[in-house]
Protein backbone atom coordinates (compact mmCIF):
# COMPACT_ATOMS: atom_id res chain seq x y z
CA UNK A 1 0.00 0.00 0.00
CA UNK A 2 1.54 3.27 -1.13
CA UNK A 3 0.03 6.66 -0.50
CA UNK A 4 0.92 10.20 -1.46
CA UNK A 5 1.04 13.15 0.90
CA UNK A 6 -2.48 14.29 0.04
CA UNK A 7 -4.16 10.84 0.22
CA UNK A 8 -4.75 9.28 3.62
CA UNK A 9 -4.41 5.52 3.98
CA UNK A 10 -6.22 2.96 6.15
CA UNK A 11 -5.71 -0.71 6.85
CA UNK A 12 -8.86 -2.46 8.06
CA UNK A 13 -8.50 -5.85 9.71
CA UNK A 14 -11.67 -7.87 9.11
CA UNK A 15 -13.92 -8.11 6.04
CA UNK A 16 -17.18 -8.55 7.93
CA UNK A 17 -20.05 -6.10 8.16
CA UNK A 18 -18.17 -3.44 10.13
CA UNK A 19 -14.96 -3.75 8.12
CA UNK A 20 -16.55 -3.60 4.67
CA UNK A 21 -18.86 -0.73 5.67
CA UNK A 22 -15.92 1.27 7.02
CA UNK A 23 -13.92 0.46 3.87
CA UNK A 24 -16.64 1.83 1.58
CA UNK A 25 -17.28 4.88 3.74
CA UNK A 26 -13.57 5.79 3.79
CA UNK A 27 -12.86 4.97 0.15
CA UNK A 28 -15.87 7.06 -0.87
CA UNK A 29 -14.19 10.00 0.86
CA UNK A 30 -10.93 9.55 -1.03
CA UNK A 31 -8.98 7.31 1.35
CA UNK A 32 -6.66 4.60 0.09
CA UNK A 33 -8.06 1.49 1.80
CA UNK A 34 -6.82 -2.06 2.18
CA UNK A 35 -8.69 -4.82 4.03
CA UNK A 36 -7.00 -7.89 5.54
CA UNK A 37 -9.30 -10.83 6.27
CA UNK A 38 -8.13 -13.99 8.04
CA UNK A 39 -10.78 -16.24 6.42
CA UNK A 40 -10.80 -17.49 2.85
CA UNK A 41 -12.60 -15.53 0.17
CA UNK A 42 -16.34 -16.17 0.09
CA UNK A 43 -16.54 -17.56 3.63
CA UNK A 44 -19.47 -16.23 5.69
CA UNK A 45 -20.76 -17.33 9.08
CA UNK A 46 -24.47 -17.74 9.81
CA UNK A 47 -27.59 -17.97 7.69
CA UNK A 48 -29.23 -14.59 7.91
CA UNK A 49 -29.94 -11.48 9.91
CA UNK A 50 -32.43 -8.68 10.33
CA UNK A 51 -31.61 -5.18 9.17
CA UNK A 52 -33.27 -2.96 11.76
CA UNK A 53 -34.19 0.69 11.20
CA UNK A 54 -30.75 2.02 12.18
CA UNK A 55 -29.10 -0.49 9.81
CA UNK A 56 -31.26 0.65 6.91
CA UNK A 57 -30.75 4.32 7.76
CA UNK A 58 -26.96 3.95 7.66
CA UNK A 59 -27.07 1.81 4.49
CA UNK A 60 -29.25 4.46 2.87
CA UNK A 61 -26.59 7.08 3.54
CA UNK A 62 -24.09 4.79 1.82
CA UNK A 63 -26.44 4.33 -1.15
CA UNK A 64 -26.90 0.62 -0.44
CA UNK A 65 -30.33 0.38 1.24
CA UNK A 66 -32.31 -0.24 -1.94
CA UNK A 67 -30.02 -3.12 -2.95
CA UNK A 68 -30.58 -4.71 0.44
CA UNK A 69 -34.35 -4.27 0.16
CA UNK A 70 -34.80 -5.58 -3.38
CA UNK A 71 -36.52 -9.00 -3.30
CA UNK A 72 -35.87 -9.38 0.44
CA UNK A 73 -38.54 -10.01 3.04
CA UNK A 74 -39.84 -6.85 4.72
CA UNK A 75 -40.90 -6.80 8.37
CA UNK A 76 -43.43 -4.42 9.88
CA UNK A 77 -43.90 -6.09 13.28
CA UNK A 78 -42.36 -8.51 15.72
CA UNK A 79 -44.85 -11.02 17.13
CA UNK A 80 -44.07 -12.30 20.65
CA UNK A 81 -46.04 -15.29 21.95
CA UNK A 82 -45.68 -16.08 25.65
CA UNK A 83 -45.84 -19.49 27.33
CA UNK A 84 -49.64 -19.17 27.67
CA UNK A 85 -50.24 -18.42 23.99
CA UNK A 86 -50.86 -14.68 24.32
CA UNK A 87 -49.50 -12.76 21.33
CA UNK A 88 -47.99 -9.28 21.64
CA UNK A 89 -47.32 -7.54 18.30
CA UNK A 90 -44.60 -4.88 18.48
CA UNK A 91 -44.52 -2.16 15.81
CA UNK A 92 -40.94 -1.40 14.82
CA UNK A 93 -39.62 2.15 14.33
CA UNK A 94 -39.69 3.03 10.62
CA UNK A 95 -36.78 5.35 9.83
CA UNK A 96 -36.84 5.51 6.01
CA UNK A 97 -40.36 6.84 5.45
CA UNK A 98 -43.79 5.26 5.26
CA UNK A 99 -43.23 3.70 1.82
CA UNK A 100 -40.18 1.74 2.97
CA UNK A 101 -39.91 -0.97 5.63
CA UNK A 102 -39.09 -0.71 9.30
CA UNK A 103 -36.92 -3.83 9.09
CA UNK A 104 -35.83 -6.35 6.48
CA UNK A 105 -34.55 -9.90 6.66
CA UNK A 106 -31.61 -10.78 4.46
CA UNK A 107 -29.33 -13.77 3.94
CA UNK A 108 -25.94 -13.05 5.48
CA UNK A 109 -24.16 -14.10 2.29
CA UNK A 110 -26.27 -11.68 0.26
CA UNK A 111 -25.49 -8.75 2.56
CA UNK A 112 -21.79 -9.66 2.38
CA UNK A 113 -21.98 -9.72 -1.43
CA UNK A 114 -23.54 -6.24 -1.53
CA UNK A 115 -20.98 -4.76 0.87
CA UNK A 116 -18.07 -6.55 -0.83
CA UNK A 117 -19.10 -5.38 -4.31
CA UNK A 118 -19.52 -1.79 -3.11
CA UNK A 119 -16.06 -1.78 -1.54
CA UNK A 120 -14.38 -3.16 -4.67
CA UNK A 121 -16.22 -0.65 -6.85
CA UNK A 122 -14.70 2.15 -4.76
CA UNK A 123 -11.19 0.79 -5.21
CA UNK A 124 -10.75 -1.02 -1.90
CA UNK A 125 -8.15 -3.78 -2.00
CA UNK A 126 -9.21 -6.92 -0.08
CA UNK A 127 -6.70 -9.62 0.78
CA UNK A 128 -7.66 -12.97 2.32
CA UNK A 129 -5.88 -15.37 4.64
CA UNK A 130 -4.25 -12.49 6.52
CA UNK A 131 -4.38 -10.87 9.92
CA UNK A 132 -2.10 -8.55 11.88
CA UNK A 133 0.74 -9.89 14.05
CA UNK A 134 2.42 -6.72 15.32
CA UNK A 135 1.85 -2.98 15.32
CA UNK A 136 3.51 0.19 16.57
CA UNK A 137 2.81 3.92 16.49
CA UNK A 138 5.67 5.77 14.77
CA UNK A 139 5.92 9.32 13.44
CA UNK A 140 2.16 9.83 13.24
CA UNK A 141 1.49 6.53 11.46
CA UNK A 142 0.69 2.97 12.45
CA UNK A 143 3.37 0.49 11.38
CA UNK A 144 1.82 -2.96 10.95
CA UNK A 145 3.26 -6.38 10.31
CA UNK A 146 0.84 -8.87 8.76
CA UNK A 147 0.87 -12.62 9.28
CA UNK A 148 2.50 -13.17 5.87
CA UNK A 149 5.50 -11.11 7.01
CA UNK A 150 4.72 -8.05 4.90
CA UNK A 151 4.50 -4.60 6.49
CA UNK A 152 2.38 -1.50 6.10
CA UNK A 153 2.70 2.10 7.29
CA UNK A 154 -0.78 3.65 7.34
CA UNK A 155 -2.50 6.73 8.71
CA UNK A 156 -5.24 4.64 10.34
CA UNK A 157 -5.60 1.05 11.53
CA UNK A 158 -9.13 -0.23 12.09
CA UNK A 159 -9.74 -3.45 14.00
CA UNK A 160 -13.03 -4.88 12.72
CA UNK A 161 -12.01 -8.46 13.43
CA UNK A 162 -14.83 -9.63 15.64
CA UNK A 163 -15.53 -10.59 19.21
CA UNK A 164 -12.09 -12.21 19.69
CA UNK A 165 -10.23 -9.37 18.03
CA UNK A 166 -6.47 -9.59 17.56
CA UNK A 167 -6.23 -5.85 16.99
CA UNK A 168 -8.03 -5.20 20.28
CA UNK A 169 -5.40 -7.19 22.14
CA UNK A 170 -2.49 -5.57 20.29
CA UNK A 171 -3.76 -2.05 21.00
CA UNK A 172 -4.31 -2.75 24.69
CA UNK A 173 -8.10 -2.25 24.48
CA UNK A 174 -8.65 -5.53 26.30
CA UNK A 175 -12.02 -6.78 27.48
CA UNK A 176 -13.37 -10.14 28.67
CA UNK A 177 -15.66 -12.23 26.48
CA UNK A 178 -18.56 -13.03 28.81
CA UNK A 179 -20.76 -16.12 28.50
CA UNK A 180 -24.34 -15.78 29.75
CA UNK A 181 -25.57 -19.33 30.28
CA UNK A 182 -27.36 -19.66 26.95
CA UNK A 183 -26.66 -21.46 23.69
CA UNK A 184 -28.37 -20.28 20.52
CA UNK A 185 -29.31 -22.80 17.84
CA UNK A 186 -30.10 -21.73 14.26
CA UNK A 187 -31.48 -23.87 11.45
CA UNK A 188 -32.02 -22.79 7.86
CA UNK A 189 -35.51 -23.83 6.66
CA UNK A 190 -38.00 -23.07 3.88
CA UNK A 191 -40.07 -19.99 4.75
CA UNK A 192 -43.71 -20.75 5.65
CA UNK A 193 -46.17 -18.54 3.77
CA UNK A 194 -47.48 -16.97 6.99
CA UNK A 195 -44.02 -15.83 8.15
CA UNK A 196 -43.79 -12.20 7.03
CA UNK A 197 -42.16 -10.89 10.19
CA UNK A 198 -40.21 -12.13 13.18
CA UNK A 199 -42.22 -14.55 15.34
CA UNK A 200 -40.93 -15.51 18.80
CA UNK A 201 -42.33 -18.11 21.19
CA UNK A 202 -41.65 -18.77 24.87
CA UNK A 203 -42.07 -21.99 26.79
CA UNK A 204 -41.38 -22.89 30.39
CA UNK A 205 -37.81 -23.83 29.47
CA UNK A 206 -36.46 -22.08 26.37
CA UNK A 207 -37.30 -19.54 23.66
CA UNK A 208 -37.62 -20.06 19.93
CA UNK A 209 -38.60 -18.10 16.87
CA UNK A 210 -38.76 -17.85 13.12
CA UNK A 211 -36.96 -15.12 11.15
CA UNK A 212 -37.70 -14.83 7.40
CA UNK A 213 -34.65 -13.80 5.36
CA UNK A 214 -35.93 -14.07 1.77
CA UNK A 215 -39.03 -14.98 -0.20
CA UNK A 216 -38.12 -18.66 0.11
CA UNK A 217 -35.95 -19.02 3.22
CA UNK A 218 -36.09 -18.41 6.96
CA UNK A 219 -34.11 -19.50 9.95
CA UNK A 220 -35.41 -20.97 13.17
CA UNK A 221 -33.59 -19.97 16.33
CA UNK A 222 -33.74 -21.66 19.71
CA UNK A 223 -32.25 -20.12 22.84
CA UNK A 224 -31.32 -22.93 25.22
CA UNK A 225 -31.16 -21.78 28.85
CA UNK A 226 -28.90 -22.85 31.70
CA UNK A 227 -26.35 -24.89 29.80
CA UNK A 228 -22.58 -25.04 29.57
CA UNK A 229 -20.98 -24.04 26.23
CA UNK A 230 -19.87 -27.53 25.22
CA UNK A 231 -19.46 -28.53 21.58
CA UNK A 232 -21.80 -31.13 20.08
CA UNK A 233 -21.16 -33.23 16.94
CA UNK A 234 -22.56 -31.60 13.80
CA UNK A 235 -24.31 -34.85 12.88
CA UNK A 236 -26.48 -34.62 16.00
CA UNK A 237 -27.52 -30.96 15.81
CA UNK A 238 -30.71 -31.17 13.70
CA UNK A 239 -32.17 -34.04 15.72
CA UNK A 240 -31.24 -32.47 19.07
CA UNK A 241 -32.71 -29.10 18.10
CA UNK A 242 -35.96 -30.73 16.99
CA UNK A 243 -36.15 -32.54 20.33
CA UNK A 244 -35.82 -29.25 22.21
CA UNK A 245 -38.63 -27.75 20.11
CA UNK A 246 -41.02 -30.52 21.22
CA UNK A 247 -41.90 -28.54 24.37
CA UNK A 248 -43.50 -25.76 22.30
CA UNK A 249 -47.11 -25.71 21.12
CA UNK A 250 -48.89 -23.76 18.38
CA UNK A 251 -47.12 -22.90 15.16
CA UNK A 252 -43.78 -24.16 16.40
CA UNK A 253 -45.15 -27.63 15.69
CA UNK A 254 -45.45 -26.59 12.02
CA UNK A 255 -41.79 -25.70 11.55
CA UNK A 256 -40.31 -28.29 13.91
CA UNK A 257 -40.27 -30.98 11.14
CA UNK A 258 -38.44 -28.49 8.90
CA UNK A 259 -35.71 -28.22 11.52
CA UNK A 260 -35.40 -32.00 11.80
CA UNK A 261 -34.80 -32.17 8.05
CA UNK A 262 -32.47 -29.17 7.85
CA UNK A 263 -28.94 -29.79 6.70
CA UNK A 264 -27.81 -26.40 8.01
CA UNK A 265 -27.87 -26.19 11.81
CA UNK A 266 -25.40 -24.37 14.05
CA UNK A 267 -25.14 -23.95 17.84
CA UNK A 268 -23.27 -21.02 19.36
CA UNK A 269 -22.75 -19.59 22.87
CA UNK A 270 -24.44 -16.30 23.85
CA UNK A 271 -21.47 -14.04 24.51
CA UNK A 272 -20.92 -10.31 24.87
CA UNK A 273 -18.02 -7.86 24.92
CA UNK A 274 -17.91 -4.20 25.87
CA UNK A 275 -14.54 -2.44 25.80
CA UNK A 276 -14.24 0.40 28.27
CA UNK A 277 -13.65 3.74 26.54
CA UNK A 278 -11.48 4.71 24.78
CA UNK A 279 -11.66 2.26 21.89
CA UNK A 280 -8.50 3.65 20.36
CA UNK A 281 -4.77 4.00 20.88
CA UNK A 282 -3.18 6.69 18.77
CA UNK A 283 -4.32 6.11 15.19
CA UNK A 284 -5.58 2.57 15.90
CA UNK A 285 -9.21 1.85 16.75
CA UNK A 286 -11.57 -1.11 17.19
CA UNK A 287 -15.15 -1.07 15.91
CA UNK A 288 -18.09 -3.45 15.58
CA UNK A 289 -18.00 -6.64 17.64
CA UNK A 290 -14.35 -5.99 18.47
CA UNK A 291 -15.49 -3.05 20.61
CA UNK A 292 -19.08 -3.88 21.57
CA UNK A 293 -20.66 -7.26 20.87
CA UNK A 294 -24.26 -7.59 22.14
CA UNK A 295 -26.11 -10.85 22.65
CA UNK A 296 -28.42 -11.74 19.72
CA UNK A 297 -31.73 -11.01 21.48
CA UNK A 298 -31.74 -7.38 20.28
CA UNK A 299 -30.92 -8.37 16.65
CA UNK A 300 -28.88 -5.16 16.51
CA UNK A 301 -25.27 -6.24 16.24
CA UNK A 302 -25.33 -5.61 12.48
CA UNK A 303 -26.87 -2.17 13.02
CA UNK A 304 -24.08 -1.13 15.38
CA UNK A 305 -21.44 -2.46 12.97
CA UNK A 306 -22.86 -0.63 9.94
CA UNK A 307 -23.30 2.61 11.87
CA UNK A 308 -19.75 2.33 13.20
CA UNK A 309 -18.23 2.25 9.73
CA UNK A 310 -20.21 5.27 8.58
CA UNK A 311 -19.71 7.35 11.73
CA UNK A 312 -15.97 6.67 11.85
CA UNK A 313 -15.66 8.09 8.32
CA UNK A 314 -17.74 11.12 9.33
CA UNK A 315 -15.49 11.84 12.31
CA UNK A 316 -12.38 11.52 10.14
CA UNK A 317 -13.93 14.11 7.82
CA UNK A 318 -14.48 16.47 10.75
CA UNK A 319 -11.02 16.10 12.30
CA UNK A 320 -7.88 17.40 10.62
CA UNK A 321 -5.74 15.39 13.04
CA UNK A 322 -6.32 11.67 12.38
CA UNK A 323 -5.62 10.50 16.00
CA UNK A 324 -8.36 12.83 17.28
CA UNK A 325 -11.03 11.18 15.13
CA UNK A 326 -10.98 7.81 16.94
CA UNK A 327 -11.40 9.67 20.23
CA UNK A 328 -14.38 11.67 18.98
CA UNK A 329 -15.81 8.52 17.41
CA UNK A 330 -15.71 6.77 20.79
CA UNK A 331 -17.33 9.80 22.46
CA UNK A 332 -20.13 9.73 19.91
CA UNK A 333 -20.74 5.96 20.03
CA UNK A 334 -20.01 4.92 23.61
CA UNK A 335 -23.37 5.54 25.28
CA UNK A 336 -25.57 4.03 22.58
CA UNK A 337 -23.41 0.94 22.08
CA UNK A 338 -22.82 0.27 25.77
CA UNK A 339 -26.55 0.64 26.52
CA UNK A 340 -27.40 -1.90 23.83
CA UNK A 341 -24.86 -4.43 25.11
CA UNK A 342 -26.01 -4.03 28.71
CA UNK A 343 -29.67 -4.25 27.67
CA UNK A 344 -29.01 -7.44 25.71
CA UNK A 345 -27.42 -8.98 28.81
CA UNK A 346 -30.45 -7.94 30.90
CA UNK A 347 -32.77 -9.58 28.36
CA UNK A 348 -30.73 -12.78 28.54
CA UNK A 349 -31.18 -12.84 32.33
CA UNK A 350 -34.92 -12.13 32.08
CA UNK A 351 -35.37 -15.00 29.64
CA UNK A 352 -33.64 -17.41 31.99
CA UNK A 353 -35.89 -16.19 34.82
CA UNK A 354 -38.94 -16.89 32.58
CA UNK A 355 -39.91 -13.19 32.71
CA UNK A 356 -40.82 -13.05 29.04
CA UNK A 357 -43.27 -10.15 29.20
CA UNK A 358 -40.60 -8.01 30.86
CA UNK A 359 -38.03 -9.03 28.25
CA UNK A 360 -40.40 -8.13 25.38
CA UNK A 361 -41.06 -4.71 26.89
CA UNK A 362 -37.34 -4.11 27.28
CA UNK A 363 -36.68 -5.15 23.68
CA UNK A 364 -39.35 -2.72 22.44
CA UNK A 365 -37.97 0.16 24.53
CA UNK A 366 -34.41 -0.49 23.41
CA UNK A 367 -35.37 -0.56 19.71
CA UNK A 368 -36.93 2.87 20.14
CA UNK A 369 -33.83 4.19 21.85
CA UNK A 370 -31.59 2.78 19.13
CA UNK A 371 -33.73 4.56 16.52
CA UNK A 372 -32.49 7.93 17.77
CA UNK A 373 -29.87 9.56 15.50
CA UNK A 374 -26.40 8.19 16.24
Amino acid sequence: MENTDDVRSALIVGAGIAGLTAASALAGRGWLVEVAEVSTEGATVGWGLSLTGPSLRALDQLGLADQCLTARIWHAHDHHTDAHGAVTPVALPCLLGEDRPAMAGIARGELHRILHTAALRLGVRIRYGLSVSRLAQQAGQVHVELTDGTTRAVDLLVGADGIRSTVRDLTGCTAPVDYHGQMVWRALVPRPDWATGIHTYASTGHQTGLVPISATQAYVFLTENGVRPEVLPDSELAERMAELLASFAGRVAEFRPLVARSGSVVRRPVQTVIVDAPWSHGSSIVIGDAAHAPSPQMISGAALAIEDGLILAEELDRQQDVPKAPESFTDRRWEQCSVLVKTSVAISHLEQEQRHRDSHQLIDACHRQMAQPA
